[in-house]
């Protein structure tokens, strides 16, 4: 089968499964359309659900390797791939301003670590300075939720 087919079916898979969402409301409806025209839907996030750094602490002053502690209620923790409803893994934003465009994949570069075997912590290196940290929940397949699950931003100084 070749790749153009291959992804022509598992985007009529994904959409015709019954896991998959319909778009959101309100903000988010135009990069719900502009995913759903790619063939990509996001899931819907469940009621309630967050995610939380416990460490460190903002504003905290930290040495170069930093373990990072992740936080998450209302849903549970599982590996990328992992289908199981109300679930999805952590993404860890580093010195990123905003979040990711919401219809693809969440980025795996420098400042997006992913941590798609369901870590709950990490320690990361980084230069001296001051950076900002934040969660962002992705689903089975690096997408964020409808409305996207999302820490608050903390502001760290490394020495």
């Amino acid at each position: 089968m070749h790749l153009s087919s291959l992804t022509t079916a598992l985007a009529l898979v994904l959409a015709a499964s019954p896991a998959i969402a319909q778009p959101g409301h309100g903000a988010h409806d135009a990069h719900s359309a502009q995913a759903a025209s790619r063939g990509i839907e996001r899931l819907m996030a469940p009621e309630g659900a967050r995610v939380f750094i416990i460490s460190p602490r903002d504003g905290a002053t930290v040495g170069q390797e930093v373990t990072v502690k992740f936080g998450a209620e209302g849903i549970a923790i599982r590996p990328a791939g992992d289908m199981s409803p109300d679930s999805g893994h952590h993404h860890l934003l580093i010195d990123v301003g905003e979040l990711p465009p919401l219809d693809a994949p969440i980025p795996d570069d420098a400042h997006h670590k992913h941590y798609g075997k369901g870590q709950t912590e990490a320690t990361i290196h980084l230069e001296p300075g001051t950076h900002t940290l934040q969660l962002d929940l992705g689903d089975a397949r690096h997408m964020q939720f409808d409305p996207p699950i999302v820490s608050g931003t903390i502001t760290i100084h490394v020495q």
